[in-house]
């Protein structure tokens, strides 16, 4: 087998924005899988933690890319900071001199949102906060990386959020802040995708479904190995799946040569298994979206046969 095949994404060059963990961490990994150079940023490192004080860290990430199979480099940024992005973005420019995959997945707002709660009643400055966190740092990142990223041809954005354009038209999600954040960010890549199409590249949009994060383990009290002892408790999480199905997505559209047929649009983790045939870590498909409207909001018992 050529090395091609067996490494779609050698030479390649990536940015992964908040990949300390979760979803990030997902997909830097699986571009590394792939081949590829990884910058992977964030604000937890070894020395430093975020206010989340979690213990994983960039460096870890970057440990995770270069076992995979890539290379990994971790590069402390805050993206509220565009003097650090600026600086980070030179960097890649300085080293690589190119930069083909810019994913932009940086949160932070766990801790900020309240569930349920009008924004009357709602903390305001944890609610701004969140925006900014969540929408201001995509901005900020891609002012500076989309230079870069155009000196080459076919570059991929990637723009991580939480529910397609579909789903999050039709449903409150969670609190004003919240739902006004991840449907933000499905616009981010709309209009991306107005601005780079014509330039030769293109932005997505791009959903996991209910994804076992760290912190989403923490939270039921298991472990990724024993994640199914939560279903007692929560039995609709029998469709979760592990943050490295949304990285299979993202490498799977960054080795597309046909990947402007997506411009602009809003995509799954689940719908692109289905478009590449990948499946998550053990060996399933899960299409949650689907199975979010069909089961889960349609009042029906936890069954996920048939969507996974």
């Amino acid at each position: 087998m050529a090395e091609s095949s067996k490494k779609p994404l050698a030479g390649k060059i990536a940015l992964v924005a908040g990949a300390t963990r979760g979803a990030g961490r997902g997909i830097a990994v699986e571009l590394g899988a792939a081949g590829a150079t990884v910058y992977v940023t964030g604000r937890s490192t070894r020395t430093r933690r975020s206010e989340y004080n979690r213990p994983e860290t960039i460096e870890d990430t970057a440990d995770l890319v270069t076992e995979a199979g890539g290379h990994g480099i971790a590069v402390p940024t805050d993206h509220l900071e565009p003097a650090q992005v600026a600086v980070l973005v030179d960097r890649i420019a300085r080293e690589q001199a190119r930069l083909d995959v810019l994913v932009n997945d940086i949160w932070g707002g766990e801790n900020l949102f309240e569930w349920d709660r009008p924004v009357w009643e709602h903390d305001l400055a944890g609610g701004l906060r969140l925006l900014r966190l969540a929408v201001e740092t995509h901005a900020v990142t891609s002012h500076h990386a989309l230079p870069l990223l155009l000196r080459g041809s076919g570059g991929l954005v990637v723009e991580v959020t939480d529910g397609t354009d579909d789903y999050n038209r039709e449903h409150y999600r969670n609190s004003f802040f919240y739902d006004l954040a991840k449907t933000s960010v499905l616009r981010m890549a709309f209009a991306l995708g107005h601005e780079l199409g014509p330039r030769g590249a293109t932005a997505v949009a791009l959903t996991p479904g209910w994804m076992r994060s760290e912190i989403m383990l923490d939270q039921f009290g298991v472990r990724e190995d024993n994640w199914r002892d939560a279903l007692d408790r929560v039995p609709h999480f029998a469709i979760s799946e592990s943050p490295r199905y949304v990285g299979r997505a993202v490498a799977a559209l960054a080795a597309d040569p046909g990947v402007a047929r997506f411009n602009g649009r809003s995509l799954s983790g689940g719908g692109l298994a289905r478009e590449y045939g990948f499946t998550d870590l053990d060996g399933s498909r899960p299409d949650a979206w689907r199975y979010l409207v069909e089961v889960q909001d349609a009042g029906r018992p936890a069954d996920v046969t048939g969507y996974r």
